[in-house]
This record gives C-alpha cells, sequence and structure tokens, in this order.
C-alpha cells in the first residue's frame, strides 16, 4: 500500500509503501519515547528504510545516546519541531521507525506489540491480541 504523511505544519512531507502485513506498528513505554512523545508512551511503524521518500523539506536530525553504545537519530521539522521519525544506529541502513501519528491514514498499520511494558503506566490498559515484551529483547 501507499502511505504519505507529514509533519504537523506541513513543511515536511513523505511517502512510503509497505504491505501492512510487513509493516510493524508498536508502542515502547521507555524513559526515552515518553520524553520525545510527551506522552506515556511513543507509537511507531517500522518499515524498510528504502520504502521511505522525503517529497518536500528537509527534517533535522538529533542524534542521542539510548543506552551504552545505543544511538538514536530522530528527525524533526525545525519550523514545528514536530516529530517524523526514528532509528538506531544498527538499524540505520535498513528500517525507518515512522511516527504513527503523522501518517495521513494508517488504514492497516494497527499495533502489533508492546516493548518495555516494565514501564507502562499501571492505569493504563492492556492492548488485547499483541505482544507485550518488559523490555526491547526479551
Amino acid at each position: 500500500m501507499h502511505y504519505t504523511g507529514s509533519c504537523y505544519c506541513g513543511a515536511i512531507k513523505y511517502t512510503f509503501d509497505v504491505l501492512p502485513s510487513e509493516a510493524r506498528t508498536t508502542l515502547c513505554h521507555c524513559h526515552n519515547c515518553k520524553k520525545f512523545f510527551g506522552t506515556n508512551y511513543g507509537l511507531t511503524t517500522k518499515i524498510p528504510a528504502s520504502s521511505y521518500k522525503i517529497i518536500e523539506g528537509e527534517p533535522k536530525i538529533h542524534e542521542a545516546d539510548n543506552g551504552p553504545g545505543r544511538l538514536l537519530h530522530r528527525e524533526f521539522c525545525e519550523i514545528c519541531g514536530g516529530g517524523i521519525l526514528e532509528y538506531g544506529e544498527q538499524a540505520k541502513g535498513h528500517f525507518r521507525y515512522v511516527m504513527y501519528g503523522t501518517i495521513d491514514n494508517p488504514e492497516g498499520l494497527d499495533p502489533k506489540g508492546e516493548f518495555f511494558c516494565r514501564y507502562k503506566e499501571e492505569w493504563m490498559p492492556e492492548i488485547k491480541g499483541i505482544f507485550h515484551k518488559q523490555e526491547l529483547k526479551q
């Protein structure tokens, strides 16, 4: 399927093509995602890096330490500050994790799992029918 998306102000626009069965939308409850997303979890859709294309604008890239030896890259709009995507150093040439809320019509990209559930807020309900991992690798 063909998907389009943009930052909040529309200065950055992108497209990607992926079969919904090959994409992986997940919630992340780690401290880093909570801080960056400004809420109690991050929600991203993992897609092949080769399918992602910027069609308008130029995102800024912020690099940060995401644990011992783990560099995390986040792309965002310089004008509105809206996040677009993220990827770790190891995934850099292979995958992009597109911020779900920036996808114009995310039909078929329902969540498949959750990571870092040990940091999940107690009041947040469990999502049925998806995987739940206490850490990233389990």
